[in-house]
């Protein structure tokens, strides 16, 4: 394919949706496997809706997911400006252009009226009635109204908008990149309004004009911009354009298979659904996002990349590289596609697993330091390669492994008071001491101290290792006891230990008494 050109065309009227980033990646993949161009074009057309800050969320999130842009905002192109309320002047034109085709037609009604006109038509029958071939002949308009009525309208400025004026019987086809062809009648169309009385254009026609101007060669987009598609497909019709190929992508799926994944499904399931936290001033929230939660943004990509794309093999990890060669648009499904929770962990559990240990180590170090945490690099890299296949998330290296960096402050009691005996107390100070003795505490050598005096002394492993381990970390869970103790060191674990056993002898004997 020669000179592709795809844009992801979000408007700026809150957080980044989980769906969005997916659309946004088809996108980007699509370009980069064809030698394309991924643009990014801001539709505020709405300024109603405007959300300040909605704009720079977006790019921030393209940038962390490393989906580069080719043109957009703050990068230029030659195709600029990519806000639509910059290119505010452009749209008049084009809609005078459709009404003096007679493709268009000025109309002058308030809300009022069209309510008046909806409970008429409910009154006869039509209780689902649009502004269209039906109804447009009874209302206040350009084709009911003589030249210089509609002049003085259009002059007094008084709910002046531009409707396009769906033609009557007619069969509109377009061929879909993944639902093939789709038919739709024009007679359930309605006469959308393309240009209201600011002056700014709805969706539909900067859309459409934006497209062309812009030279995009495929439009890639959700499922929901599909009934709108007859629309644009007959004003490319009236300008005489060529149209895009059309692709739209099916619907992420709550984890329950059922209805569309929504912000407030991520509070009900306990996941994020954007990518970075989003503070909703309006709403008085804040919605964690992927980041936050301690994903990586490559599990992410792959993930997502999986929801509504196969690769016609059991192929499950790709890195972004790998996600371009082997995308296609003809493997996207029409079905909707089911948000696993416990998938996306498990991708987040492959991606750390194979992460070198440095980069890893790089993106923990902000988050250390943060909670006022003074350890070395050397340390840190340690820490990294004994937590890193014992992990879901990010953030469960310093959740799950903070015992690393402070005497723990809860302990498993329970194990406690199940294996601790009162007898081997003497037993468990001369380990203490042994270890205190030695010179370099490697995990080899702590490995080889506790488990000859095991032997010798005729100990049980389960009698004395659980112990130690929960004295050291307070946990049975984590790595292997000694490296732990290893990379602790010598001091602090003689420390924590000797604290850990009064508190041991303490419960034990609160419980027998």
């Amino acid at each position: 394919m020669d000179n592709i050109r795809v844009r992801f065309a979000p408007s700026p009227t809150g957080p980044l949706h989980i769906g969005g980033v997916r659309t946004a990646l088809y996108n980007y993949l699509f370009a980069k496997k064809h030698n394309g161009k991924f643009i990014l074009r801001i539709e505020d057309t709405d300024q109603n809706r405007y959300v300040e800050g909605a704009e720079a969320y977006i790019i921030e999130s393209l940038n962390w997911f490393g989906l580069n842009l080719d043109e957009g905002p703050g990068i230029g192109g030659e195709y600029g400006p990519y806000r639509q309320s910059e290119r505010k002047d452009i749209y008049a034109e084009y809609a005078e252009k459709l009404v003096a085709d007679g493709n268009a037609y000025y109309a002058f009604d308030s809300a009022e009226d069209i309510a008046k006109m909806k409970e008429d038509m409910a009154a006869n029958g039509v209780h689902s009635a649009k502004y269209n071939y039906l109804t447009r002949d009874d209302m206040t308009n350009s084709l009911t109204l003589s030249p210089e009525q509609t002049k003085k309208k259009i002059v007094d400025g008084i709910n002046v908008t531009i409707r396009l004026k769906i033609p009557q019987d007619e069969t509109i086809k377009i061929i879909d990149e993944v639902r093939g062809e789709v038919s739709f009648d024009s007679n359930e169309l309605d006469d959308k309004i393309i240009l209201k009385g600011d002056g700014m254009p709805t969706y539909h026609l900067a859309n459409i004009v934006d497209d062309h101007l812009m030279k995009i060669s495929h439009v890639i987009r959700g499922e929901e911009w599909l009934s709108s598609t007859a629309h644009h497909v007959l004003m490319y019709k009236f300008f005489d354009w060529t149209a895009p190929r059309f692709a739209h992508l099916p619907l992420i799926l709550k984890p329950t298979g059922k209805g569309k994944l929504s912000k407030r499904d991520g509070a009900k399931f306990g996941f994020p659904v954007f990518p970075l936290e989003w503070e909703a001033k309006a709403e008085n929230e804040i919605y964690s996002g992927f980041r936050e939660f301690g994903y990586m943004p490559q599990a992410v990509i792959n993930f997502i990349a999986l929801l509504g794309w196969n690769p016609g093999d059991d192929t499950e990890l790709f890195t972004l590289k790998e996600l371009i060669q082997a995308f296609s648009i003809n493997k996207i499904v029409k079905s909707g596609a089911r948000f696993d929770v416990d998938k996306s962990k498990w991708f987040n559990q492959q991606y750390i697993i194979s992460t070198p240990n440095t980069e890893l180590a790089q993106m923990l170090k902000p988050l250390i330091v943060a909670k006022g945490i003074d350890i070395t690099d050397d340390f840190l890299l340690k820490f990294v390669a004994l937590m890193k296949e014992r992990v879901t998330m990010v953030n469960d290296f310093l959740e799950n492994g903070k015992f690393f960096f402070e005497m723990p402050k809860e302990i498993d009691e329970k194990t406690i008071r199940k294996k601790y005996k009162l007898e081997n107390r003497d037993h468990f100070d001369q380990i203490v001491n042994g270890l205190g003795e030695i010179a370099h505490l490697t995990s080899s050598a702590a490995e080889s101290f506790v488990k000859s005096y095991i032997a010798d002394h005729e100990l049980s492993f389960g009698a004395i290792l659980p112990i130690l381990r929960i004295g050291t970390s307070g946990t049975m869970k984590g790595p292997d006891l000694f490296e732990m103790m290893e990379l602790i060191g010598k001091k602090e674990v003689c420390s924590r230990l000797t604290s850990s056993l009064e508190l041991f002898t303490t419960i034990i004997e609160k419980k027998n008494a």
